[in-house]
């Protein structure tokens, strides 16, 4: 029983967990700052693009309601047709913009993520880690415990050539 109990209190002394916090660690990056620049071109790109549209639509709209009166019955129902696909493709394009929105934003942020992921590994390794968690997942904390002398993310900050942020005077 006691070589079992050795057994166990030997390989649990093997496991080194840290943390740490990717968003965190990733908004410290310099290149965060274009990024954040291109993405919100490209979002006023699109935003335009949409605005645009949806005034041509409203123009048309106008144009029909006041010639209304004087078409007949079947260019009526022609051209409601004609404005229900335009508004039909003007809801397609803004729902396309923010699937290409996400794209962009994903391709933008691929490199610096591989970065940090590299960073990461590295830092694991060269510090005998075996496990690392992300502090939070989406909204919900995948961390319940740690101690707070756990110098990960300090670890990989220092290994990307990063400061960590002074907290501000009187907090």
């Amino acid at each position: 029983v006691v070589l079992l109990c050795a057994g166990f209190v030997a390989q649990a002394q093997e496991i080194k967990i840290g943390y740490t916090n990717v968003e965190f660690i990733m908004d410290l990056m310099p290149e965060m700052e274009q990024i954040g620049a291109d993405i919100q071109d490209y979002q006023t790109q699109l935003q335009t693009n949409i605005q645009t549209k949806a005034a041509d639509f409203q123009r048309q709209v106008q144009t029909y309601q006041q010639a209304a009166q004087t078409m007949t019955e079947e260019a009526r129902t022609a051209k409601e047709a004609e404005l229900t696909k335009i508004q039909n493709d003007l809801q397609k394009y803004e729902q396309d913009a923010q699937v290409s929105y996400q794209r962009k934003l994903g391709e933008l942020l691929e490199p610096v993520q591989a970065k940090v992921v590299n960073a990461i590994n590295a830092v694991a390794a060269e510090n005998n880690y075996t496990h690392i968690f992300a502090e939070t997942a989406g909204q919900s904390p995948i961390l319940l415990y740690t101690k707070e002398q756990d110098k990960f993310t300090e670890l990989v900050l220092s290994k990307l050539e990063l400061k960590l942020p002074t907290p501000p005077v009187g907090n």
